[in-house]
């Protein structure tokens, strides 16, 4: 039998596995990958605080929304794409799938290296309106330079990532990404113990160990064998598909890029009220949070081609229920983290500094940062479950109202009466609303879906 046909009957399974299972194969590989993700993210930023110390954390919080940025045009393409993908292979459409590949490979490499082009040009400003100050500047300064020289395979190393898990394929997605974290903290080791490269050895260290990846993940798709695989013809850009994963993928920038507008407001509101070293706070309470965010979107991750591909089936039954155990699911790992984080926020803020000052300020900032979470899972599952759909329009208003409605007029409003404790407020206020509305949005779908269902069975 052809490494082809093995790849479909593997995208077959979707349709025909019991759900639990298939959940589990493909999130479990996708979780482990963004743990692993998340927890380079934690020792890069212990490494920059431990040893190049507090304001340096500052400085690196600041480049969040660089981050965020990049990441809401990484996620229109490689979500949008692998949407479109797992939609294409449930209507056994290949050929179409294919090229969707190599319109992914080219909109990354035109996005990645525009962006970067751009923000080189004008980072000094960038970086004062995020909320860098005289003292956090040269560091945020020094990390950007770096990220940005790599900025095209950063861009093309996740795009590649979310099209291995739609192709079936999320081993290989998963060990993409721990040999990324594995790589990258040897390099850390390297660059910033060893060396004394500061700040420009974790940045260095992060883009060389995606660079690594991106070539192990470029040689799979060269393998002819695979169902889908890079050939003549497929990567020029043509309106229809391009159209097809900008749609999808308008929700995760939407998303991205209303993260980088409440994070700049943040670090703003938080310099303002606070100074730096609250700054440094957040930067570690959003490295906590991160790791439960990163565990949750693995499992998304796990939950997008299996709803994809049986919604493009209309499998409408199975839709239900690998909603309803990813629900479940997130909302258990959301409050393992909610009790971590009540129980021993000193201890995870030790792992970053040993500052007295910038430890109490964290305490108070995790506490506050997780106090509602046990309810954040759910939403963050209904979010991404009707971008699996292509139901784009409630996915995208999801993802704006915690944010845009809720959060920013929080931020804003807030703080005029009870100062820097008015930025902390604002984040678990605005969390339960979000969740309540999402709660509301998928009751609303699923009676659709029964009612679809029903008559279908009786039809």
């Amino acid at each position: 039998m052809s490494r082809e046909s093995d790849n479909k009957k593997a995208t077959l399974a979707l349709g025909t596995q019991p759900v639990g299972k298939l959940l589990f194969q493909y999130a479990l590989p996708a979780i482990i990958a963004m743990v692993a993700s998340s927890m380079y993210n934690i020792i890069d930023r212990a490494f920059i605080g431990q040893v190049v110390g507090p304001i340096a954390i500052s400085g690196l919080a600041i480049t969040f929304p660089f981050m965020n940025l990049s990441g809401a045009f990484g996620a229109a393409v490689g979500v949008g794409s692998a949407t479109a993908i797992s939609l294409k292979l449930g209507q056994k459409d290949y050929l179409t799938a294919e090229e969707i590949l190599g319109n992914t490979v080219t909109l990354n490499l035109i996005i990645g290296f525009g962006f970067a082009v751009i923000c080189f040009i004008f980072l000094d400003p960038i970086l004062y309106f995020f909320g860098a100050s005289k003292d956090t500047i040269p560091y945020a300064r020094s990390f950007m330079q770096i990220i940005l020289l790599g900025n095209v395979v950063t861009h093309m190393y996740f795009g590649m990532n979310a099209v291995l898990r739609a192709a079936s394929k999320p081993r290989q997605a998963m060990a993409a990404t721990i040999f990324t974290v594995l790589m990258n903290i040897a390099l850390d080791v390297l660059f910033i113990l060893v060396l004394h490269w500061g700040i420009r050895g974790a940045a260095t260290a992060t883009v060389l160990s995606q660079t690594m990846a991106l070539i192990y993940q470029l040689k799979l798709f060269s393998n002819k064998k695979e169902l889908l695989h890079f050939k003549r013809g497929i990567y020029k850009l043509k309106g229809r598909l391009v159209k097809n994963i900008i749609s999808v993928g308008i929700s995760p920038f939407l998303m991205n890029l209303c993260a980088c507008l409440v994070i700049i407001f943040i670090n703003n509101q938080l310099v303002r009220y606070g100074g730096d070293l609250s700054v440094g706070s957040y930067g570690i309470a959003s490295a906590i949070s991160t790791m439960f965010v990163m565990i949750v979107m693995g499992l998304n991750q796990g939950m997008q081609p299996i709803a994809g591909y049986n919604y493009g089936a209309q499998k409408l039954d199975r839709v239900m229920r690998v909603l309803k155990i990813a629900i479940i699911a997130a909302t258990i790992i959301w409050t393992i983290g909610w009790l971590i984080s009540m129980l021993f926020p000193e201890y995870l803020a030790r792992i970053f500094t040993s500052d007295e000052k910038l430890i109490k300020l964290s305490v108070f900032a995790i506490r506050v940062d997780m106090l509602v979470t046990p309810v954040v899972g759910m939403q963050m599952v209904v979010t991404n479950f009707f971008q699996c759909i292509g139901k784009v329009k409630v996915s995208i208003f999801l993802s704006l109202s915690r944010q845009l409605l809720f959060l920013l007029p929080l931020l804003y409003t807030l703080p005029l009466f009870f100062g820097v404790n008015g930025v902390w407020y604002s984040l678990p206020i605005s969390d339960f609303i979000a969740a309540n509305v999402a709660n509301v949005m998928m009751l609303t779908y699923m009676r659709k879906f029964k009612k679809q269902l029903k008559q279908a069975q009786n039809g």
